[in-house]
């Protein structure tokens, strides 16, 4: 029925498959009051909401907008099958689960020490957090807006660190961006708008400091987790780097 997926090696194939499968049970159960993307999505490791297995289901998870699932599946197909016909299926595994694992390490890292810089600061104004992360999370929000004027602002940006997840294969996807570009960096991409060839090493390079620069911003609206893709990207060109040094002669 599909006769490209025979062309797609199995791990690649097998990640794919996950991640569609993820998807769909994502919006068909929405569809029945059941949100999916706040079990499974990956809460900082210091949110009540918080559990040990969204370190690995977060990166199954994608948003229901279409276009973050079907971005990150095209750039696995096209990069991470050819890292894996080079790799093999096992180093390719472990590459990937270290890309998207670091990605939730220097995103969750940064939120972690952010959550705790507000919690003591609600904490000098008084504030119990204990019952504030209970009103929250039990969606208590017309009593959060009897608290204390002065502490409104960072009980807003306190609810929204503690029960917002993060989503999505994009970490992993990033690594294996980086390690293509460490290891053909002359190969031609052709760009969509304007439809122009550029080596990869130039577009992926540039992508990921919009990334580095993106990640630095407080954008209204942006929900984009741009230090989870540095993080994966950083990985995944360590990770290639150490490898090529390590095994020069036998690395292809």
């Amino acid at each position: 029925m599909f006769p490209f997926f025979n062309n797609i090696p199995p791990v690649t194939k097998n990640i794919l498959i996950l991640n569609i499968l993820f998807y769909l049970a994502t919006v068909v159960l929405l569809q029945r009051g059941i949100n999916l993307i706040e079990i499974l999505g990956a809460h900082y490791l210091n949110s009540p909401l918080f559990a040990p297995f969204q370190v690995i289901t977060h990166f199954f998870m994608h948003s229901p907008d279409i276009f973050h699932i079907l971005f990150n599946m095209l750039m696995l197909v096209m990069f991470g099958s050819h890292l894996e016909r080079i790799w093999g299926g096992k180093r390719f595994f472990i590459f990937y689960l270290s890309s998207a694992i670091g990605a939730f390490a220097l995103y969750n890292g940064i939120g972690v020490f952010q959550i705790m810089k507000i919690k003591q600061e609600l904490i000098s104004l008084g504030y119990d957090i204990t019952q504030l992360n209970e009103d929250l999370i039990k969606g208590n929000f017309e009593k959060v807006m009897y608290y204390t004027p002065e502490g409104l602002e960072l009980i807003k940006e306190y609810a929204i660190k503690i029960v917002t997840p993060m989503v999505g294969a994009s970490g992993a996807i990033f690594g294996i961006m980086a390690a293509f570009a460490f290891l053909f960096p002359n190969t031609q991409l052709m760009l969509l708008f304007p439809p122009i060839p550029i080596k990869a090493k130039y577009l992926i390079g540039a992508y990921f400091v919009f990334e580095l620069f993106a990640s630095f911003q407080n954008r209204a609206g942006d929900n984009v987790a741009h230090l989870a893709h540095v993080g994966g990207a950083i990985v995944g060109f360590a990770l290639v780097f150490y490898w090529n040094k390590k095994n020069r002669d036998h690395f292809y």
